[in-house]
């Protein structure tokens, strides 16, 4: 059971981050969190489309027919232009039926959202947000919904606003801990069920009184109910996991802006700790930073910067022993 006194060695701060789901002038924008397998495969299929991008959180870009498709570190894509839902439903996507208008939100909510999973280096950050309805012309004027458009100093400028006026609850499970809480006998899945179920448990006890729960849906309904046994602390709030919902709803586009915001913060103290530029993500950059703490510091160094489970570790291992 991963109770709060685990969490006592997590950061608790109050954040949010958020992506876009929609029309931007007129360009269908979808964005989906497909398995690695899937994000391979059509990297291989469209890999003579491959195009340069400056966003260091964009691992491949693609510029196709009337489509660009961006694939993040994080792990989510992002479709965008006439033909978005052509190349997404290559994911198996399906066009919703249901408006995402701003009508489709007008209640409180709490929103979840994490980031930092798709990524060897830092920790997990998971933050959970209060969003009423008087809030929401703040929010838009501000960006959030958006926020795929913007850069992590963008992030960096926004949180501190949203923090401020915001109710949230926000933790972040270091890597040590995460690696400590994997050994134990939690899988990838499970941490964040954990963590999501206690952001929302500690701002429930703050007083907070959301008339729906939403969670940017990381797994099925079945498997979350049946990880959240697993957990000592429960609240009567039914939860709905939604695909895409930080492009449909405020409150879970303002937990991930404050989400990102944490998890780089935390990706910079580690990177001052260590002497060496973490990178976001888990691409080859990160086998290489990887071989060099494993000569500095041992698999110590990677035990307090790193999720060892990824694959990088073993490769970051091979690259010592050329």
């Amino acid at each position: 059971m991963l109770s709060y006194k685990i969490f006592v060695g997590f950061s608790i701060l109050w954040l949010s981050t958020f992506p876009f789901y929609g029309t931007i002038g007129g360009m269908e924008s979808i964005t989906l969190s497909p398995k690695q397998q899937e994000i391979q495969a059509f990297a291989e299929k469209y890999q003579s489309q491959l195009a340069p991008n400056k966003n260091p959180h964009i691992q491949y870009f693609f510029r196709l027919d009337q489509a660009t498709v961006s694939v993040f570190s994080s792990g989510k894509v992002l479709f965008q232009g006439a033909k978005a839902a052509h190349y997404a439903g290559l994911f198996g996507h399906q066009p919703e039926k249901s408006s995402s208008s701003p009508a489709s939100q007008n209640f409180a909510l709490i929103g979840t959202d994490e980031v930092g999973n798709g990524s060897y280096f830092g920790g997990l950050a998971v933050v959970a947000s209060f969003v009423t309805p008087d809030q929401h012309d703040f929010l838009r004027k501000l960006g959030v919904g958006d926020s795929k458009t913007f850069n992590d100093n963008k992030i960096r400028q926004l949180a501190p606003v949203l923090k401020e006026k915001i109710a949230h609850q926000a933790l972040l499970l270091s890597p040590e801990k995460y690696n400590e809480v994997i050994a134990s006998g939690y899988n990838a899945v499970s941490v964040k069920v954990a963590l999501h179920n206690q952001a929302i448990f500690l701002l429930l006890q703050k007083g907070i009184n959301p008339e729906k729960i939403v969670i940017d849906a990381f797994t099925s309904q079945q498997n979350y109910n049946k990880y959240l046994k697993q957990e000592k602390n429960h609240f009567p709030n039914p939860v709905s996991l939604i695909e895409k919902a930080e492009g449909k709803f405020l409150a879970v586009a303002v937990s991930s802006i404050i989400a990102r915001d944490l998890f780089l913060e935390n990706l910079e103290n580690l990177s001052q700790e260590l002497g060496y530029a973490l990178p976001s993500g888990a691409g080859s950059k990160s086998d290489h930073v990887a071989s060099q703490i494993l000569q500095a510091y041992g698999m110590a160094g990677l035990q307090h910067s790193a999720k060892l489970h990824f694959k990088n570790t073993e490769k970051a291992q091979k690259l010592l022993e050329r």
